[in-house]
C-alpha cells in the first residue's frame, strides 16, 4: 500500500491511497468464497452449489461493493498509522480509480483537532463575572452571569481555525435536524423558507456560521478543561444516571456513558468560568 498526505486549508487532511492489486484480488476471492457458502440455488442445498454455477449468477457490482468495504477501511487505518495522524471524524471517501489489473486508488478527507489559543480568556471572562458578584441594596443574592456574555468574552480572546470539513459536517447535521422539525410541522422546506424570508443559500450560510461558532466554543471549553484539569469521576456519572426521569432514559445513559461524561465535564467547565 502506498499513501500520500496533503494538508489543505483550515486543517483538512487529504490522504491519497493506492491499494496493491494483489490485496484487491485476495479480498475479491474471499468475498466470492463467502458468497458461494451462502448461495441458495434451486436443486442444491444451501452452500453446496458448484462455484462455477454460483459465479455465473453473481452480481458483479455487489461483489465490487463488498470488496471495497473490505479493503478501503484497512488501507485507510494503515495510512493513518503510517502518517501518525489523529483524526477526530470519520473520513469522506472518494474512489479515484478502479481498474481490473491495476492498483485501486481512493482519497480520504479527514482532519485533526485544531490548535486552540485561549489568549487572556480569564481576564475577559472575569470582566463579565465580576458584575454578577456585586450584590446591590435590596437584593438577597448575587445574579448569575449570563451564559451568552461569558461565551462572547471567551471567543473574544480565543484564536482557532476550525477545519472546513468539520464545519460542513456540523452544518449538514443541523440542517437535517431542521428539516425533520419542519416536516413534523407539516411544512415543506420551501414553505418554511418562504415563511422566514430566507433562501436555501442564506439558510446554509447562517447554519455554517453557527456551526463554526459552536465548534469554536466546544474546542475552547475542552482546552480549558484540559488546562484546569477538570475531570468527571465514576461517582458523578452514576449520580447523573440515577437522576434519569425514567427507565428508558436511564438505559440510554448507561449505554452512552462516555458521551455523558463529556457533557458533565463541559458543564463543570462552564461552572468554572462562571465562578472566575
Amino acid at each position: 500500500m502506498v499513501s500520500e498526505l496533503e494538508r489543505q486549508e483550515k486543517g483538512t487532511i487529504k490522504l491519497t491511497i493506492s491499494i496493491p492489486i494483489e490485496d484487491v484480488t485476495k479480498a475479491r476471492e474471499n468475498v466470492i468464497a463467502d458468497t458461494v457458502k451462502e448461495a441458495d440455488i434451486k436443486g442444491f442445498r444451501k452452500g453446496k452449489a458448484p462455484r462455477k454455477l454460483v459465479e455465473e449468477k453473481l452480481d458483479l457490482a455487489k461483489i465490487q461493493e463488498e470488496v471495497l468495504k473490505k479493503v478501503l477501511p484497512q488501507a485507510y487505518i494503515k495510512a493513518v498509522e503510517e502518517h501518525k495522524l489523529k483524526p477526530i471524524m470519520n473520513p469522506k471517501i472518494h474512489v479515484e480509480k478502479i481498474d481490473e489489473d491495476k492498483p485501486w486508488v481512493f482519497s480520504a478527507l479527514t482532519c485533526e483537532a485544531p490548535e486552540i489559543d485561549l489568549g487572556n480568556y480569564k481576564e475577559n471572562v472575569q470582566k463579565i463575572t465580576a458584575k454578577s458578584k456585586i450584590i446591590l441594596p435590596g437584593q438577597e443574592q448575587k445574579k448569575e452571569a449570563n451564559f451568552d456574555e461569558i461565551m462572547k468574552a471567551l471567543m473574544t480572546s480565543t484564536k482557532t481555525a476550525i477545519p472546513q470539513l468539520m464545519i460542513d459536517h456540523e452544518t449538514e447535521r443541523m440542517l437535517s435536524q431542521l428539516l425533520d422539525d419542519v416536516k413534523r410541522l407539516g411544512l415543506t422546506l420551501d414553505q418554511y423558507l418562504a415563511s422566514t424570508n430566507r433562501t436555501s443559500e442564506n439558510l446554509r450560510d447562517e447554519y455554517s456560521q453557527r456551526a463554526d461558532n459552536d465548534l469554536k466554543i466546544e474546542f475552547a471549553l475542552q482546552k480549558i478543561a484540559e488546562i484546569e484539569k477538570i475531570t468527571v469521576d465514576e461517582k458523578e456519572i452514576q449520580e447523573a444516571i440515577l437522576k434519569a426521569k425514567d427507565d428508558k432514559e436511564r438505559a440510554n445513559l448507561e449505554q452512552n456513558r462516555y458521551l455523558l461524561a463529556g457533557i458533565l465535564r463541559q458543564q463543570k467547565t462552564l461552572d468554572f468560568l462562571r465562578n472566575l
